[in-house]
């Protein structure tokens, strides 16, 4: 696999080491004065500089680096023959001029496997919009999630700690990127991708999309939670997260608090009791943990099977147990920055985790090779490029909730057929979630939470407790290329369906395990709901208000954090299997799937002792960098200024004359008056459209972009002309809106496949056209209830 890394930054420079984790043989083209990254101050937080690039560090192990003048075309001419991908991040004049914009890329070589991953894709009004970490969180609806259920509704919306939507939109672009270049690989056709972070992340909003497309609700970062009891809070040492997602779970705590008077009262018996009285349930439970160390409570709790996760640092994290052992960590000697740890790949396979075969290279290390470089041979087939790139893979979806499902159905969008193995007996807990219009009656296929999830799949109906559907299961495994299964740890095994024995009915299967905390270790049985994630892999010590708290990140992000890393393994798998015939077992958990994107702030503790520091929206790099409020009820507009040029621009549009004022006139002047720098913003942006400040401010080459809300989503004219919201007809909701697919692709169909499926729909069809079994023999299944409708 050969993959030519062409314009630096986040998101393309951790695409492209992922890639080079599965194996690919990626150089990183930068300009003589370096990739920015490699070059910059890029401190995470606080007053404390890391200046010594250690991202750039992180995110360029495993890769070569050659440095030259763009205008040098020899040399680009050269890199570009030897390509199969090229990972594109920016388009900018002086790539068009050189033929390197991602049209012309794929029109000179049709070959070619171009990904073009930007803040809002290619096409569309936004398209040219500049974007920083604070544009993307706000532009795709998460900043106005986060902080969960905050009361005070006068506080800004909130980016999380790190640059986590520029990693975990990589994430999804490695994957698919390494999907179209197994089609081109086999079939000679090449595609550019058209990859948009903003639309990623949008497509992972959990409730807040369906809630808004079944019941016209929109949920923001102070929308009152129905699950009860479910905060951080504050141990004898450290904050401390516990949540009861259902009934049973309650019991346990209840039991494990010593079954205290208060909680036998009726106005707690349920979870819409609690809901009503949360802050007196909140308020008896902040009264029960005041008298633990979080460690101790965490341990206890969990043997009891209740949902608790401290909150740790980068300290505890890389001290951690479970972590080491299951060789999270691997130990580096870099040239001037010594000794220190890196996190490993988040997949765990049969023969390891992927780790550090090459050094971060030193800029132009390897233009020596430049000549060298074989030229890539492929013969082209544009006919081959209308069919998705997965098409003919068969998936098995044993999955629910979100994690697994968020896997198989990315497995879904690229192509492949997808089949979900469920039941009416034990029915998917998004079935049942009554995400629905007040007036309709809820029913297992009018969720909008499960439909969000399941499109473009099938639905077979069968029954894992009984004898005969788990022989339909070994049937299906025989015929199938992959099977995805979040079960709680054991349970696949309990079943007979362990890896030994799926890979005894069929050597080339590629089994992944989605799990809070894994398959091995001390902590493997442990429960791992996604929001109780955040805490342990160092989110929640670094999001909240300045002088605040630890905050929830306003999304469970680590369920389909954790899917898309499955289904990125899934796909590097199956090149594996292309060259050896034998599959393999992928154990991903949710804890290590988000800590790997937490790689700012682990670097800046690796490399400088600095711990996570909660600052809201403020950056140690930029200033102005803030949330305002706009004209309007609760609208906001995100601004975020970089550099003394913009900050000159921007200050004229401000205030006449405010860009000579002393106080500002450079970055560490104003650092040093950001209390009044931000409220001459506030005021400016009170009396104004959230829309127009943000044409403005782009107009003057500035990042703005409004807070959207899901409502915004739903309805935004650059989200509709690159068809992102989907409405596939379902046979008993209709045609509502979903989050769809967040790339566009030039040769071939980029849309949802189908609508989710009602449960059971396909089963007799499968059995019949798949299976070989006869009517007779379907009739005798229904009949001893190993299958249902």
């Amino acid at each position: 696999m050969r993959v030519l890394e062409l314009e630096g930054g986040i998101a393309t420079s951790y695409t492209s080491k992922l890639l080079a984790d599965e194996g690919a043989d990626v150089i990183k083209v930068e300009p003589l004065e370096g990739d920015p990254l490699r070059v910059e101050e890029r401190p995470v937080q606080g007053t404390k500089s890391l200046a010594n690039n250690g991202l750039f560090l992180a995110l360029n192990v495993n890769k070569r680096s050659v440095s030259l003048d763009f205008a040098d075309q020899n040399s680009l001419t050269q890199l570009l023959d030897w390509a199969e991908v090229v990972i594109l991040g920016a388009s900018n004049l002086r790539f068009s001029q050189n033929r390197l914009d991602a049209n012309s890329l794929l029109e000179d070589r049709p070959h070619m496997v171009v990904m073009s991953i930007s803040p809002f894709g290619l096409n569309g009004p936004c398209s040219g919009y500049l974007a920083e970490e604070l544009t993307l969180v706000n532009a795709s609806g998460w900043a106005n999630l986060c902080p969960s259920t905050h009361a005070d509704p006068s506080l800004p919306p909130l980016k999380p700690f790190g640059d986590q939507c520029s990693m975990m939109a990589a994430v999804s672009a490695a994957a698919t990127a390494l999907a179209y270049l197994r089609k081109a690989q086999s079939t000679g056709a090449g595609e550019l991708v058209d990859f948009s972070i903003q639309e990623y992340v949008c497509s992972v909003l959990e409730v807040a999309i369906p809630a808004y497309s079944y019941k016209e609700q929109v949920i923001s970062r102070i929308y009152p939670r129905s699950l009860i009891p479910w905060k951080i809070f504050q141990a004898k040492d450290r904050p401390i997260f516990i949540a009861c997602i259902e009934q049973d779970q309650w019991e346990r705590l209840v039991d494990f608090m010593g079954n205290p008077e208060w909680a036998v009262l009726e106005i707690f018996s349920d979870q819409p009791s609690r809901a009503e009285n949360q802050d007196m349930v909140h308020t008896f439970i902040q009264e029960f943990v005041g008298g633990w160390l979080a460690d101790d409570l965490y341990h206890e709790a969990q043997k009891r099977r209740i949902c608790v996760a401290p909150v740790l640092n980068f300290q505890l994290m890389q001290e951690n147990e479970h972590l080491k052992e299951r060789g999270f960590f691997e130990k580096v000697d870099v040239s001037g920055f010594g000794n220190f740890e890196l996190m490993k790949g988040a997949a765990l396979k049969t023969s390891g985790r992927s780790g550090v075969s090459r050094l971060p290279p030193k800029l132009g290390e390897h233009n020596a090779e430049i000549e060298t470089l074989p030229i890539l041979e492929r013969a082209v087939d544009v006919a081959g490029n209308k069919t998705k790139p997965l098409e003919g893979i068969r998936v098995l979806d044993m999955t629910w909730a979100w994690a697994g499902p968020f896997c198989s159905m990315n497995l879904a969008h690229l192509g492949a057929e997808v089949i979900r193995i469920e039941s009416e007996k034990r029915s998917d807990l998004y079935r049942r979630m009554p995400v629905v219009p007040d007036e309709w009656e809820p029913t297992l296929n009018n969720s909008g939470m499960f439909n969000q999830w399941n499109q473009g799949k099938t639905s077979m109906s069968v029954d894992l407790s009984h004898q005969d559907g788990l022989e339909i299961v070994r049937d299906l495994v025989k015929k199938s290329d992959v099977l995805v299964q979040n079960f709680a740890t054991g349970v696949l095994e309990r079943l007979g369906l362990g890896y030994d024995k799926l890979k005894a009915l069929n050597p080339r299967l590629i089994l992944v395990s989605i799990s809070g905390y894994g398959q091995t270790g001390p902590y493997r049985e442990y429960m791992g709901y996604g929001p109780a994630i955040p805490p342990l892999a160092g989110l929640s010590e670094g999001t909240g208000y300045q002088g605040g708290s630890a905050e929830e990140v306003g999304i469970s992000m680590p369920d389909p954090t954790a899917g898309i890393t499955g289904t990125l393994g899934v796909i590097s798998a199956l090149f594996r299997r292309d060259e050896t015939g034998l599959g393999d077992h992928l154990d991903v958990t949710l804890w290590e799937s988000t800590a790997v994107l937490n790689v700012s702030g682990w670097m800046n503790y690796v490399l400088n002792g600095i711990e996570p520091e909660r600052i809201g929206n403020r950056s140690a790099r930029m200033a102005p960098h803030g949330c305002y409020p706009c004209l309007g009820e609760d609208e906001w507009v995100s601004i975020a200024c970089a550099g003394d040029i913009q900050w000159r621009e921007l200050a004229e549009e401000l205030v006449k004359g405010l860009s000579g004022d002393d106080r500002f006139a450079t970055f560490e002047s104003r650092k040093k008056n950001e209390e009044a720098l931000d409220q001459i913003i506030l005021d400016w942006c009170a009396t104004r459209d959230r829309w127009e400040i943000t044409r403005v401010l782009q107009d003057k080459g500035i990042a703005a972009f409004p807070t959207m809300t899901t409502e915004d989503i739903i309805k935004d004219p650059h989200l509709s002309v690159r068809g992102f919201v989907e409405r596939q007809a379902h046979p008993e909701v209709g045609e509502r809106a979903h989050t769809g697919i967040p790339w566009v692709t030039q040769n071939s169909n980029s849309n949802v496949q189908s609508a989710a499926p009602c449960l059971g729909v396909d089963t007799d069809r499968y059995l019949r056209d798949l299976l070989g079994y006869d009517e007779e023999r379907i009739k005798e299944l229904y009949q001893r209830g190993a299958i249902g409708v």
